[in-house]
């Protein structure tokens, strides 16, 4: 039954709850090891993403805004280039996009320190403390993440029982 639950609520949301810690090292484009937790304390979005996929280079500039228009105060992207690309080339495509978020490295796969990676673009939202709360299958924008930051603050700041009449 719980099974049941999570496919329908999977289909139902854009996003869905597995809350466990989460922690990753990947390359830059310089080459130096980012730790996911050197973000702790800010809402995270993980980005998985290519060159070659039409819907990742839709949502590029949509993740962008959100960076910047979020990076000083709760939250930042990391985008995960999930391709083997020459890293000359990800370092220019990453320029002429205008991309100011940490993009990392990794080898292409289905399966990631964060979880299944079964299409690009894949985005995993971490909260505050390190947890993965929400999974998106396919293209996010930069609202659909604030609301589900909001709802998300709004459900933990519930008293105990409040669901309950």
């Amino acid at each position: 039954m719980r099974a049941l639950l999570v496919i329908v609520l999977g289909l139902v949301t854009p996003f869905w709850v597995h809350a466990e810690t989460a922690e990753f090292e990947l390359p830059d484009l310089d080459g130096k090891l980012r730790r996911l937790s050197e973000f702790r304390g800010k809402w995270v979005l993980v980005n998985y993403w290519a060159t070659w996929c039409p819907p990742c280079l839709e949502e590029l500039p949509e993740l962008e805004v959100f960076h910047v228009k979020h990076q000083h105060r709760d939250a930042v992207v990391i985008g995960v280039n999930l391709e083997d690309i020459d890293l000359a080339r990800l370092r220019a495509f990453v320029e002429n996009q205008f991309i100011s978020f940490p993009v990392l490295r990794e080898k292409p796969s289905s399966r990631t320190a964060l979880g299944a990676v079964t299409a690009l673009p894949t985005s995993y939202l971490i909260s505050p403390e390190g947890e993965v709360v929400a999974r998106q299958v396919g293209p996010v924008d930069g609202e659909m993440v604030e609301r589900y930051i909001e709802s998300f603050d709004e459900r933990t700041k519930e008293p105990p029982n409040s669901k309950e009449l």
